[in-house]
């Protein structure tokens, strides 16, 4: 048995921290925004600016930040330890994580910063809200998913 080596450590602590995030906004298509889709406005309006506050925190962050860097530093790593297949797996999970990051950043984050501006008016604040956010969760689930699915195909390849 050979001895592991930094660009295997990589990717896995990559998958992992990759793997939470998926989880995360898998959790919310399938199960948190179809069950708060379920009660009145106030209550929806409420329960999602309390989410989005709770959410920044460090443990989140690791997860949120750490398998997009830990993919990043797991590519010239691969290259390092000749191993040109996973490296490019990790490439391509780069590029999913970039592509899932682009869509937080652009559809999700302004979405969550009109509701919580305008959490203490009207309820019709969730009608511009509610689907389009689930939409662009639904686009970053699958990009994370295939980017977890990269990392897997790296440590096969490493």
């Amino acid at each position: 048995m050979t001895r592991p080596v930094v660009h295997q450590f990589l990717l896995l602590a990559a998958l992992v921290t990759s793997a939470w995030l998926a989880g995360l906004y898998y959790a919310f298509s399938c199960s948190v925004l179809p069950g708060l889709g379920r009660t009145a406005d106030g209550t929806f309006v409420a329960a999602v600016t309390s989410i989005n506050a709770a959410i920044r925190n460090p443990l989140f962050a690791l997860s949120f930040a750490g398998g997009p860097v830990l993919t990043a530093g797991a590519v010239p790593a691969a290259l390092a330890a000749g191993r040109a297949g996973a490296a490019g797996a990790a490439a391509a999970a780069l590029a999913l994580h970039a592509g899932a990051l682009a869509v937080t950043v652009t559809r999700n984050l302004p979405l969550n910063d009109a509701l919580d501006a305008a959490a203490d008016g009207p309820c019709p604040a969730r009608t511009g809200f509610e689907r389009p956010w689930r939409r662009w969760n639904a686009v970053r689930a699958v990009l994370a998913t295939g980017a977890v699915t990269g990392l897997g195909a790296g440590l096969v390849a490493a």
